[in-house]
């Protein structure tokens, strides 16, 4: 998703920058499409929840959130499924002909007293999915225990984000991408004295997003537009000049059902 220069996001108070440096680069999913997305064609009118204080959210967290990782992608399950398919009206037709790739994201939610999304905007060099938004993540490796590990030495290889800094509280639902991923978001709560070194291979940079903005419903945008000669539909959440959408903001849409619809 080429963009502009947009406008600051809440950030860290650490120094995010092109110019840091960590580990080994990662070989993530791509979050979504290259192409841009069109205007909104519908968004949804309901206001934020009640309570997005800090102490609620884990209390919802801790009944609602998954306490396993989803199975990995069946054939036979692929009609309740979330995913790139889900919003689209012939999604029956939508399979995948070869089994989707392994991957883990990391959904970052920041522990202040009124929580944050740690996001990552994608390096402009990359040769696909450049200048995207998306969660920390990529490929599930041979040598990694499970979704949690890979999800964890993605987010430090990406970001430099120690484990140390991460509790964990659980997962979402799997996300089919229309990319081939079968995609496992580990939610997890980040210490907000957390300190970031970004890989510029992957990362040009990290930024906050206040979870009241997210959890939103009228800010969950449903928009469509032709690609490759057919009309794709799909959940957008523009935000202070940065457009969150495609894959990002179909999990995020699924950590709002999980927890406060």
């Amino acid at each position: 998703m080429p963009q502009d220069q947009p406008p600051e996001a809440h950030r860290h108070d650490a120094a995010f920058g092109p110019d840091a440096s960590s580990g080994g680069a990662a070989d993530g999913p791509p979050p979504e499409d290259d192409d841009a997305p069109g205007p909104a064609h519908a968004s949804e009118g309901e206001g934020p929840p009640a309570d997005l204080t800090l102490a609620d959210f884990l209390q919802r967290a801790g009944a609602r959130l998954l306490p396993a990782p989803p199975p990995f992608y069946s054939e036979a399950a692929f009609a309740g499924l979330n995913g790139d398919h889900a919003l689209q009206p012939d999604r029956q037709n939508l399979a995948p002909a070869a089994v989707p790739r392994h991957a883990a994201v990391l959904v970052p939610v920041v522990a202040r007293p009124q929580p944050s999304i740690l996001l990552t905007l994608r390096s402009p060099h990359l040769s696909q999915h450049a200048g995207q938004i998306a969660f920390p993540g990529g490929r599930v490796d041979p040598g990694d225990a499970d979704e949690r590990a890979a999800a964890l030495r993605e987010a430090q290889e990406e970001v430099g984000l120690d484990r140390r800094f991460v509790r964990h509280l659980g997962y979402l639902d799997g996300y089919l991408s229309g990319t081939g991923f079968w995609i496992v978001p580990v939610v997890g709560l980040v210490d907000p004295a957390y300190d970031l070194t970004l890989n510029p291979a992957e990362v040009a940079e990290a930024f906050e997003v206040p979870l009241s903005f997210l959890m939103t419903p009228r800010n969950h945008e449903r928009q469509s537009r032709e690609w490759k000669g057919t009309l794709r539909h799909f959940y957008a959440m523009p935000y202070e000049g940065r457009n969150i959408w495609g894959a990002t903001a179909g999990m995020l849409r699924n950590l709002y059902e999980r927890i406060y619809a």
